[in-house]
């Protein structure tokens, strides 16, 4: 099907161009939800218009969205969980959802959860995380996960912590690691030997 884009769309194309695309794309999705309009006779004559005004209807939205990218770029966000006293792994995560309910309530209008970029976070750490508001608007909200009871203090990224935590073996393992090595004994260890001149086999004769 031949369709007029109203709006931006991701690996599609931008508002005022034609395409054509897959029938039940269109109609069960950018036409309902008002990205696109089919290419019909009196589309068609009334192209050019209509292709002017998706562009400043774009503009005017590119201008609101490049004001909540700034919001969004300065704006912190923290969570108190319960984590490990020794890792500082979470007991749970920080989803893209909560992330996106926290945004909500911050900026007091609705964001996709599909639009928070990044994997659950699992650890205590400042984090920088991506939010796609169009292809070209990719802000990144600072977000602390602290520990209930401790105030939000930024610390190093989560993700560089994690890193290193798992890197790192535990108080439990180097323990363990020690009284290992304490439990071997001189016995436990093969010496090796050397074979003497006398001890060597002499050669057969033919």
């Amino acid at each position: 099907m031949k369709i007029l884009l109203l709006k931006d769309v991701e690996r599609l194309g931008r508002a005022g161009e034609i395409k054509e695309v897959a029938d039940g794309y269109a109609r069960n999705y950018l036409i309902p939800q008002g990205f696109a309009l089919r290419m019909t006779p009196g589309v068609a004559k009334q192209v050019e218009v209509l292709r002017r005004r998706a562009v400043e209807r774009q503009a005017r939205e590119t201008a609101e969205l490049t004001a909540l990218a700034e919001q969004i770029q300065t704006l912190t966000l923290t969570f108190a969980v319960k984590a490990s006293e020794e890792t500082g792994r979470l007991y749970g995560s920080v989803t893209t959802g909560h992330i996106a309910e926290a945004l909500e309530r911050e900026l007091g209008r609705p964001f996709d959860r599909r639009k928070i970029g990044g994997e659950p976070l699992r650890r205590l750490g400042t984090y920088r995380i991506p939010v796609r508001l169009s292809p070209d608007l990719v802000p990144e909200v600072t977000v602390i996960v602290h520990r209930e009871g401790e105030p939000p203090v930024a610390t190093e990224a989560g993700a560089e912590a994690e890193a290193e935590a798992e890197a790192e073996p535990t108080a439990g393992e180097m323990e363990v690691a020690t009284e290992a090595a304490e439990e071997a004994s001189p016995t436990d260890i093969s010496p090796t030997h050397e074979v003497t001149e006398a001890e060597q086999e002499p050669a057969t004769e033919a």
